[in-house]
């Protein structure tokens, strides 16, 4: 509306210019170059305005042929930067698809129009890669170090090859710096704490990992677990120097972190005991029953009753198996107290129970022990150990991340190097490990044989 007025305004001004000409028509007269002319003022001043009209396209012409050069370079450059993003483009989708040739031609192609290296570098390393030329990619991450707004990449690229080539002195000395300049950065503080953890660091990792949890890298309840494996492994540490007291205060941080935790729990159980404090280890073995009923809770157990009468012991072994009457683990820590204070009856009951509920080698492993001791009978016993020989494995500490079984948990799987990996499951894989190194330590732990005698 107020663009139609403006131009109605602009026509009424014409109009009145036109009119106030045709009521005041004059004349102009003038000689120039030896001509007289003689002409009315409208014409005059028509001419005027033709004639700047000519000035004003001849001026244009002018700065248009003076500035064809520049033009013509500013239009060359756009249409360069143009092809270079979208060779760029193409680049990146090629390495999306796997596509080396293509990638690395991109890259090339995009490196030469752009001459921006920022740009260009990662999408040439991520094109070495994808051939498997490990040399140049390592090149194109060192120069990219040398710019601030790539330098994070670089360290990135870096860091996944160290990864990949299993070097992880280097790995960490790598996230670390990259921490330096992204300190938040989730997927990074993920990796350091792993590093970390690896490397055996393990107040570094404690830190680290509390950091990841914060930024959302690791669930709280997956952090709070490998927390209180980093503990335990503290309190290892501090007992190989001899330290008694922070190792007890370690692993005590570790057990009220995550009461159900197995090894945190039979660890004070057994630093309690060889600190002269029985009653305290009983409590936490009873606690922990409670919870989750485990073959080495059992063990401890045990070996906190050792100077009591066997009938005794029995007793004992009753109270827990009334916190958890339907567990197997219940029947079976029963069935050997029972055993070994030769209640034949009682012990096959138990035995038979467990049988029924979870069929494995150790229980038929135990009632011929049971047809050994109560009977004498061998043939008997043999029977029940051709059925153990095909009867499901025990579970034991596995490595969830390789397979490896450990006869005693351990923070690092000594095959492959993973972090509070082991959980107590039925193992797929025949693969046996020696025992971590603080299994000196750890002496007085049952091997997975011994639990299951």
């Amino acid at each position: 509306m107020i663009r139609a007025l403006w131009f109605m305004a602009k026509v009424a001004v014409v109009i009145a210019i036109v009119l106030w000409f045709a009521d005041n028509p004059g004349n102009v007269s003038f000689e120039w170059l030896g001509y007289a002319v003689n002409t009315s003022i409208a014409m005059f001043v028509l001419g005027l305005l033709v004639v700047l009209g000519v000035v004003v396209v001849l001026y244009k012409v002018w700065r248009g042929i003076r500035n064809a050069p520049g033009s013509f370079r500013r239009y060359s450059r756009s249409r360069r930067r143009e092809r270079g993003y979208k060779a760029l483009t193409q680049g990146m989708v090629a390495v999306a698809a796997g596509d080396a040739a293509t990638a690395k031609k991109m890259a090339q192609k995009a490196d030469g129009l752009l001459n921006e290296p920022p740009l260009t570098m990662l999408l040439s390393a991520q094109a070495a890669q994808l051939m498997g030329d490990d040399k140049a990619a390592r090149h194109y991450f060192h120069a990219m170090l040398e710019r601030p707004e790539t330098a994070f990449l670089g360290l990135r690229g870096l860091l996944t090859q160290a990864l990949k080539q299993g070097d992880r002195v280097e790995a960490l000395a790598l996230a670390r710096r990259a921490q330096q300049l992204q300190p938040n950065t989730p997927w990074l503080l993920a990796t350091l704490y792993d590093l970390e953890a690896r490397a055996g660091e393990w107040a570094a990792a404690e830190g680290t990992l509390q950091a990841a949890v914060q930024a959302g890298a690791v669930p709280q309840e997956e952090g709070r677990r490998h927390r209180a494996a980093l503990l335990m492994e503290r309190s290892f540490e501090a007992e190989r120097r001899g330290r008694a007291d922070s190792a007890l205060y370690h692993a005590q941080a570790a057990y009220e972190l995550a009461p159900a935790y197995v090894p945190a729990s039979v660890r004070v159980a057994r630093l309690q005991l060889r600190g002269g404090h029985p009653k305290k280890a009983s409590k936490v073995v009873e606690r922990a029953w409670r919870q989750q009923p485990h073959p080495e809770l059992a063990e401890v157990y045990r070996e906190i009753l050792d100077n009591y009468e066997p009938l005794a012991r029995v007793k004992l072994f009753e109270k827990l198996h009334a916190h958890t009457p339907n567990s197997v683990e219940s029947h079976v820590a029963l069935a050997r107290a029972a055993l070994d204070a030769q209640l034949w009856g009682e012990a096959r009951n138990h035995l038979t129970k467990a049988q029924e509920l979870q069929p494995s080698r150790r229980v038929y492993q135990l009632l011929a022990d049971l047809e050994r001791a109560e009977h004498g009978n061998e043939e008997a016993a043999r029977a029940w150990l051709i059925q153990a020989a095909s009867a499901p494995a025990d579970p034991a500490w596995t490595c969830t991340s390789c397979g490896a079984v450990t006869p005693s948990w351990a923070g690092l799987c000594g095959n492959c190097g993973a972090f509070d990996s082991f959980d107590w499951k039925q193992p797929s894989l025949a693969l046996h490990l020696a025992g971590p190194e603080h299994a000196a330590s750890n002496a007085n732990l049952p091997t997975l044989a011994q639990a299951t005698r």
